[in-house]
């Protein structure tokens, strides 16, 4: 990953044609014709792999791009770009509508290899100027997970506790901070049952049994940071479909992170990083027969 802007780009001049395609597809005009052959005269570039991508003579490398980010370990991809309209859209569509949130997970661990490769399919969703800021930490085992969920469960009992003081809510309303008194219409009830069954039950109600998880998150600076996290997250969740892994995003911890950064330290993400989405994943326990839709979305055109 190109983080700065460098120029990786190597050009065979014993293999360019100079046809000139990459040119055509470069977003940061790194690359001109000279004396009939393609020349790196641009000081910048994004590191995207447009040109190599669509170079006929395979006469381009981008060294940005890291040598085995196309080798799985469960499956060999076809290293051929599949065109537009080469796909079919009614299997597609069918594992689109057939994810669903899983709340029912095996024991059985997930194995490292499937998560290291859920992880390179999450890093192949776009990013916004092809920065890739974002970092996967991978939860592999029920006691990193129970440690984890400890410390989100410590944070949401102390907001309860806030959120039970009436005088505190109804005081914070005075200077329109309406959000603790929000929590405690919407949430705590719920949050406080919660609580309740990990305490006295040994039940799982936040990560649901999951054997692992992945918690994407940004470094500093990235220009989309939320967009390219859950583009990845996006890419995950389809795929462990694919692949027979059951998959649901954890919002509470999310929500317990931004207000509570510590939390994170819990799994040694840095605290400079922004956490965007925690999946937790798991051979699922559940079977369902039908898809369903969705309900009505507002749809406007212009």
């Amino acid at each position: 990953m190109n983080s700065k802007n460098e120029v990786t780009i190597e050009i065979s001049n014993h293999k360019c044609s100079g046809c000139g395609l990459c040119l055509t597809v470069c977003p940061s005009e790194t690359i001109t014709i000279v004396n009939g052959k393609a020349k790196i005269t641009g000081n910048s570039s994004l590191g995207c792999g447009h040109c190599m991508a669509i170079c006929p003579e395979s006469a381009i490398k981008v060294h940005a791009i890291h040598e085995n980010s196309l080798t799985f370990n469960t499956f060999d991809l076809d290293k051929k770009w599949l065109p537009y309209g080469g796909a079919d859209i009614e299997n597609l569509a069918h594992i689109i509508a057939s994810r669903r949130s899983c709340r029912n997970f095996k024991s059985k661990p997930v194995e490292k290899e499937i998560i290291e490769d859920l992880v390179k399919l999450g890093q192949l969703a776009p990013s916004g100027s092809n920065c890739q800021k974002w970092t996967f930490t991978c939860l592999t085992s029920r006691e990193q997970i129970v440690q984890f969920a400890f410390a989100i469960g410590e944070f949401y009992k102390k907001l309860n506790r806030m959120a039970k003081n009436p005088f505190l809510r109804h005081g914070l309303r005075l200077f329109g901070k309406t959000d603790l008194n929000q929590y405690y219409e919407n949430y705590y009830d719920k949050v406080n049952q919660a609580i309740y069954e990990m305490e006295h039950n040994d039940k799982d109600m936040l990560f649901h049994g999951a054997p692992a998880c992945i918690v994407i998150a940004s470094e500093p600076d990235a220009s989309c940071p939320a967009d390219d996290a859950l583009l990845a997250t996006q890419n995950i969740l389809l795929s462990a479909h694919t692949m027979g892994i059951g998959t649901c995003l954890i919002g509470f911890a999310v929500k317990a992170i931004e207000l509570d950064k510590k939390i994170q330290k819990t799994i040694r993400i840095p605290l400079d990083e922004t956490v965007y989405s925690v999946i937790a994943l798991g051979y699922p326990n559940e079977k369902y027969c039908y898809i369903t839709g969705r309900k009505k979305a507002i749809e406007r055109y212009y």
